[in-house]
């Protein structure tokens, strides 16, 4: 009999152990998403590729333009939006080490000094007042070290901190989608104002022309070589061009400050480093667009919402866990003592606890059963979400490469309309002053020439803004291997 006694405890133990190495609730595995082979719009790179190829993680430097290579610099050095999602990181950080230290025993440490005067006039000082000796001054002296544990023996507490280390990798991943958005739209700035500026210059030389042929007329109308109306025409066609001149300024007002936005900066900064015209920055090609499956690996938005995923997951066992009892280990060692007792620390000072806890909701199932489904319908809705996003992932790549193709082959036609149509130009003003030609002819072939090249400036800018709008979609403007997304404890 006595050799069983000691084996009671020691089996009790060893099945605490075997507990606390599982954990209820369903592992996470993540789900399969059916992606297509290959995408349906062909790569520019199986087109003619207007420059060089660009790759993925830093593709802005592919556009061969020195000032935007340092405006997207700037943007991912000084971009607030980028500073609030590193913060949001900081804040997911320490709730995981919340999560994390619940786990581990706690301790406190307590200690205190009073000092009390008995007044004789209660019921209790009388009683003392009349015992000999009585002090009415006393001093108590304490110390206390207090420590518990709460035994995860269903696992859970590490369902809630897989769900923290979940949440912490998806705001990692948030971050690296925010600066992929500040890199991608400062760029989008940058080439927006470089078109405008395009788009300014023709108006601007347009309006050189108007004014040019409107001399013209009124001199050949003092002569009585043309008609009034002649003149009334050109001074229109001049005003028309003219009217157009404050609506992209306005257009450029507005595209400069947003940049300095996007860098920052107040409003107005760079504007004089901008105010030199540039040509509009040359859409890249792609140098390795990947599959689609790809995009599971590189596009943050989708590491994030399936890290996202984890964390529901793992909260389904967190509410389970609710439904079997908890165990906690609790201690107290202290020492108090009264100044006439004598020493704090002496042997007869000290004084000590221990407590071992049962808690068990065991009349509370109906709230159980409440929070359980409400982690299952949550569960539910990141799954569909991750999938969701997946499709959506793939469309904008889909829409984007569409853009792409689509917008260079539009800039290639308008490029050859405007040299035609600045050919025609100069042959029916040759012909109107010969006699061959009317003078609304010549109108038209103006009006003409600059319709073609500003939308030849338009589809040039739309073009660079759609590669990217490409990039973008891609994942492309980091490194995903910079981003460790800890999976071993989610999968446990």
């Amino acid at each position: 009999m006595s050799l069983r006694r000691p084996l009671v405890p020691l089996a009790l133990l060893t099945s605490v152990a075997a507990l606390s190495a599982c954990a209820v609730g369903p592992d996470y595995h993540r789900p399969d998403v059916p992606l297509a082979q290959r995408y349906v719009t062909p790569p520019p790179s199986a087109r003619a590729a207007p420059a060089p190829a660009a790759g993925l993680s830093a593709w802005w430097e592919g556009f061969n333009d020195p000032l935007l290579t340092h405006y997207v610099s700037l943007a991912l050095a000084q971009n607030l939006d980028l500073a609030q999602a590193v913060a949001q990181i900081d804040q997911a950080r320490a709730r995981l080490g919340t999560a994390n230290a619940a786990l581990l025993p706690s301790a406190s440490v307590s200690a205190s000094a009073a000092r009390a005067y008995q007044s004789v006039d209660t019921p209790v000082g009388q009683l003392l007042n009349a015992t000999p000796g009585y002090e009415r001054w006393g001093t108590e002296y304490e110390t206390n070290l207090e420590a518990g544990w709460e035994i995860d023996i269903f696992g859970g507490l590490r369902r809630q901190r897989e769900a923290a280390l979940a949440d912490y990798s998806a705001t990692q991943a948030a971050a690296v989608a925010t600066r992929l958005a500040v890199a991608a739209q400062t760029a989008d700035i940058y080439v927006t104002i470089r078109g405008l500026q395009a788009r300014l210059d023709i108006a601007n030389r347009q309006v050189q022309t108007q004014q040019a042929l409107l001399a013209d007329v009124t001199l050949l109308y003092s002569k009585g070589a043309a008609a009034d109306y002649q003149v009334q025409q050109a001074q229109g066609a001049l005003d028309q061009v003219q009217a157009s001149v404050p609506v992209l300024d306005a257009a450029l007002d507005a595209a400069s400050n947003a940049l300095d936005v996007m860098l920052g900066t107040p409003p107005g900064t760079h504007r004089a480093e901008l105010s030199p015209p540039s040509s509009i920055p040359v859409a890249p090609s792609l140098a390795d667009m990947g599959t689609p499956a790809d995009l599971l690996q590189r596009r943050p938005d989708l590491i994030g919402a399936e890290r996202h995923l984890a964390a529901a997951n793992a909260r389904i066992g967190a509410a389970i866990s609710e439904y079997y009892p908890t165990v906690s280990l609790n201690a107290f060692l202290g020492s108090a003592t009264s100044a006439a007792a004598g020493t704090l620390f002496s042997g007869g000072a000290s004084q000590a606890a221990g407590l071992v806890g049962l808690r068990w909701r065991l009349f509370d199932f109906a709230r159980i059963n409440a929070d359980v489904n409400e982690a299952k319908g949550a569960d539910a809705q990141a799954l569909a979400a991750y999938r969701q996003s997946v499709l959506r992932a793939t469309e904008d790549v889909e829409n984007s490469l569409s853009s792409l193709v689509n917008r260079e082959a539009q800039a290639a036609t308008l490029s050859h309309a405007e040299s035609s149509l600045s050919k025609a130009k100069d042959s029916s003003m040759t012909a109107y002053r010969s006699g061959a030609a009317s003078f609304i002819d010549v109108l038209h072939a103006n009006e003409t020439l600059l319709q073609a090249a500003d939308a030849r400036a338009q589809a040039q800018t739309e073009s660079a803004r759609a590669a990217i709008s490409t990039f973008k979609a891609l994942g492309g403007g980091w490194d995903p291997a910079s981003l460790q997304t800890p999976t071993s404890l989610s999968s446990r």
